[in-house]
């Protein structure tokens, strides 16, 4: 089990996620942000439009997608 925070992931906040793998803590980060996009809360949209901009160029996400997986692979594992 390893832990990650929103602003690790792209997102606004500090709030911590746990995982095992990296696609379960991309899938928490991702409900997270839809959560914080129905509530509106603006940095968390800020933080979107930062994912979005990425998204325009496949080989920048790829490159951000892959640069978060090895931090989470880096990360010592938690009791």
């Amino acid at each position: 089990m390893k832990k990650m925070t929103c602003k690790q992931l792209g997102g606004a906040c500090d709030k911590e996620f746990s995982a095992e793998t990296f696609e379960e803590m991309a899938e928490l980060s991702k409900n997270h942000g839809m959560e914080m996009f129905k509530k509106g809360d603006q940095d968390h949209l800020n933080a979107m439009q930062e994912m979005q901009k990425l998204m325009q160029s496949p080989g920048a996400m790829a490159e951000w997608y892959e640069g978060r997986k090895k931090e989470f692979e880096a990360m010592p594992n938690i009791q």
